[in-house]
């Protein structure tokens, strides 16, 4: 199908025309240590990330990283994604990522994480965020949990009541090990929601799967980051057999690439290993329709459909690496990646064209990232020069 062109101008034919991709997961206050990860397990990115550079981070770098990883999504063609924000230190910190996220030209949810390292309170400060955001632009919030793994039963009772009032989504990562059944203890308490999307989630059951699916909640796998850190194999093939339509999302980039092609690409395989199940188009509406389903945002992007909002992304069908394109949906799920993004628009506005972001300083904002990066690193005493294994 001929793509339009954003200019007016002459319809495309090496063009396809596509929602644009949603990530309902992804950590960007960690762009400034991109790909330095990439060898670390799961206990080794805790301790490098939160215990080690967390501490250093300032208000700026908080913003830097935030608007250059949202820009990073956005370029790869990600124009809804959900910003799980984690490195609370003060109000100053929060606000820096929430106007990072405005002055990118994206639809981003801002997910303020709770209880991570802060003393404060935390239902005066989901309060205090959402007197902030109010509206429904393109910058809204949800509210990043502590699990049953994390808190007592009480506290995500209390928490899961106070969101139900200021009309939010939640989300909260799980992994169960050994017999812990975290989603069948939420189940037990009645504190299993529609609004609610659990992250990872590998380790438990197929009933406690069930469980998620019966009670409409969702679920964001991030294949890359839960295999190369050790987690075990996403829950793709036994999430749709229990009935749930699961996501794909990035995680974060100090240990995976940002965009959501590779992402694709990786859960296919994986699924493919293990029981030849999964489609091409599966994966396309893992990371649209069933993304913005998971982010309440169906009726406003996920797909092309009249009503909705022109979030679309256009995919050059003459690059080399994919052709001639025979089947679209094959070529993007197997051989797609972001040099192929041509064009983004959200909302109907064009943000990028020509395979260029419109109106950003990337030179300014790239030595912005580098000085804050280099900041941290001395802070912390990190040397960029030697591979960093951080040791548990």
């Amino acid at each position: 199908m001929p793509a339009p062109d954003p200019s007016g101008g002459v319809a495309r034919e090496d063009r396809i025309v596509m929602p644009g991709f949603v990530d309902n997961h992804r950590h960007s206050w960690q762009t400034a240590f991109r790909g330095v990860g990439s060898d670390w397990t799961f206990p080794e990115w805790a301790v490098a990330m939160h215990g080690t550079v967390k501490p250093h981070y300032q208000p700026e770098d908080v913003y830097v990283g935030t608007l250059l990883g949202r820009l990073e999504a956005l370029h790869s063609g990600v124009t809804t994604m959900l910003d799980w924000y984690h490195v609370a230190q003060t109000h100053e910190h929060e606000d820096a990522a929430i106007a990072a996220l405005r002055d990118a030209p994206a639809r981003s949810i801002f997910c303020l994480g709770a209880g991570w390292a802060t003393p404060r309170s935390v239902d005066d400060d989901i309060r205090r965020v959402r007197a902030d955001l109010s509206g429904d632009g393109l910058v809204t919030l949800a509210w990043g949990l502590r699990g049953p793994e994390d808190t007592s039963m009480d506290t995500v009772a209390r928490e899961l009541k106070l969101a139900a009032e200021l009309d939010l989504r939640t989300s909260l990562h799980i992994v169960a090990e050994g017999t812990q059944r975290p989603v069948g203890d939420l189940h037990e308490h009645g504190l299993l929601r529609d609004t609610t999307t659990f992250v990872h989630g590998n380790g438990i059951s197929d009933e406690e799967l069930r469980m998620l699916a019966d009670a409409g909640s969702s679920l964001s796998i991030s294949p890359d980051v839960e295999l190369k850190m050790g987690f075990g194999f996403p829950l793709t093939g036994r999430a749709l057999a229990a009935g749930l339509r699961p996501t794909l999302s990035v995680d974060d980039v100090p240990s995976v690439g940002g965009d959501l092609f590779s992402t694709m690409r990786t859960a296919f395989a994986a699924q493919r290993g293990l029981d030849g199940g999964l489609r091409s188009r599966d994966l396309v509406e893992f990371t649209t329709i069933d993304a913005a389903r998971s982010c309440g945002l169906e009726s406003r992007t996920g797909s092309i459909t009249p009503g909705k909002d022109a979030d679309l992304i256009l995919l050059r069908t003459d690059d080399l690496t994919v052709f001639p394109v025979t089947d679209p949906i094959a070529t993007i799920v197997s051989a797609g990646h972001p040099g192929l993004v041509d064009t983004v628009l959200v909302a109907g506005r064009v943000v990028k064209r020509d395979g260029v972001l419109v109106d950003v300083d990337l030179a300014g904002l790239r030595t912005r990232l580098l000085n804050s990066r280099n900041r941290i690193a001395a802070a912390a005493g990190i040397s960029l020069n030697t591979p960093w294994l951080p040791r548990p």
